[in-house]
């Protein structure tokens, strides 16, 4: 069948089953719930809930949260207008899940909020291999305290996610942008360093000067990266407390197991960012090797409204780029579940009693399928094997009239009468024996 329509360049369908597109492998539904449940069972060994925001967000809201001059807010968000209201589609979820908690009074809950999200988001940029317009994060927030132990947990959570799934061979970066008061000194003296060697930039670098030089530094330029050898670092810039509270976090890690190196030159892309910043990286994902990245964001709340500062530390990561190091690795997912049973029907008579009878199966917690096309015997069967089923279980006018059914055990080509009194038990003490016996 052909359609008029296509999915919107940078966007694509979860389909059951994984296929190929544009030489980019998208994996199917099955895969994405393995990866959603692995999540969700991680972060909740860290004691943290899920929240889920709007997609939709007061345009407000992001420019004023991530900041005016990111590229984000500049160049990629999707931002519309209706009303006397102006829209946007979330690109990333840190500070809707602020906004959330200064909305409801989250802090009133007692203690701080551990809390983790899984959803899209939505950038227009160019697409890319592992970036899309439209994208799912991933991530948790812990907010409401400024002890660098809430640091070393978020990084802990971050690094059990990956581990959950077998990925070796990452790095962890690690880096302090001190306080609100370092970072602006920072940014003129970086400022005052390149403007020298403003011929030799790029002309994004060059814009970047100008507006935000932080941001030079994630350059992969070669030529721009041995520029900045010589660069000022950000740790000779931050005040004592900062100094102190890296320390610690880096203490911290060691105590858990958890390898980094520091990178002086590492900062972080959002405007809310404060002291701790961090980064994993895969060398699976090429020269995009940034497989998730976070940092404590203590002025977020104040940038969107609160009167006062809450300390607040989190990391987000993008699924698309887990899926490309997962496949980079040979890393398995789980199997999407396959019938139970498939229920063979030939009549109509027989075809009334087979929804029926399914449906009981269901009921009992089985996985059950019926023929839709009233096709023949052979085709029925045909379909029982492609869908992978354990049993089918065939009825027709003879079977009805004798008050029992053939059960076909797919994968051994066995076949019984059993009476229907007696199908459902005969059908699940057998399948949980195959089942203990695949284990």
């Amino acid at each position: 069948m052909k359609t008029a329509f296509q999915s919107i360049k940078g966007t694509f369908d979860i389909l059951p089953d994984k296929y190929v597109a544009e030489g980019t492998t998208i994996f199917g539904s099955s895969d994405w719930c393995f990866v959603e449940s692995k999540l969700r069972e991680t972060f909740q060994r860290f004691g943290m809930k899920e929240i889920r925001t709007p997609i939709l967000e007061p345009t407000e809201l992001i420019a004023r949260g991530i900041g005016q001059l990111t590229d984000i807010v500049s160049k990629e968000m999707f931002a519309f207008e209706r009303g006397d209201t102006n829209y946007v589609l979330r690109p990333e979820i840190t500070a809707p899940v602020m906004r959330a908690y200064l909305e409801h009074h989250l802090d009133q809950k007692g203690g701080p909020q551990r809390l983790f999200y899984i959803g899209p988001c939505f950038r227009a940029e160019r697409p890319q291999k592992g970036r899309y317009r439209q994208f799912h994060q991933f991530g948790c927030e812990v907010i409401g305290s400024p002890d660098p132990r809430a640091d070393a947990e978020v990084i802990a959570a971050m690094m059990a996610v990956y581990r959950s799934f077998g990925l070796a061979d990452t790095r962890l970066r690690l880096n302090t942008l001190g306080d609100a008061e370092s970072r602006p000194r920072y940014r003129e003296a970086l400022r005052a360093y390149l403007e020298p060697y403003a011929g030799e930039l790029s002309e994004v670098s060059r814009q970047r000067l100008r507006t935000n030089p932080l941001r030079i530094l994630d350059t992969k330029d070669e030529k721009e990266r041995r520029l900045l050898e010589g660069a000022p670092v950000l740790t000779d810039f931050i005040d004592h407390e900062s100094r102190r509270h890296y320390e610690q976090v880096k203490m911290l890690l060691g105590d858990l197991g958890v390898t980094f190196e520091e990178d002086p030159y590492l900062v972080r892309g959002l405007d809310y960012y404060t002291r701790t910043a961090f980064e994993l990286e895969s060398p699976d994902l090429g020269a995009q090797s940034a497989l998730a990245g976070g940092g404590r964001y203590d002025l977020l709340a104040k940038e969107i409204g609160s009167e006062e500062e809450v300390p607040a530390v989190g990391f987000a990561a993008g699924m698309e780029r887990l899926f490309l190091a997962m496949a980079a690795q040979d890393k398995s997912f789980s199997a999407s579940p396959n019938p139970d049973v498939f229920f063979v029907a030939l009549g109509e008579e027989a075809e009334r009693w087979a929804v029926k009878m399914a449906n009981a199966f269901r009921n009992e917690g089985l996985i059950a399928v019926i023929d839709l096309k009233g096709r023949s015997m052979k085709a029925q069967m045909r379909e029982a094997n492609r869908q992978n089923a354990r049993f089918a279980v065939i009825v027709g006018q003879d079977e009805l009239a004798a008050g029992e059914a053939q059960v076909k055990n797919m994968q051994a080509g066995e076949q019984k009468n059993v009476p229907f009194s007696d199908l459902l038990r005969t059908i699940r003490a057998e399948r949980e024996a195959m089942i203990a016996s695949e284990n």
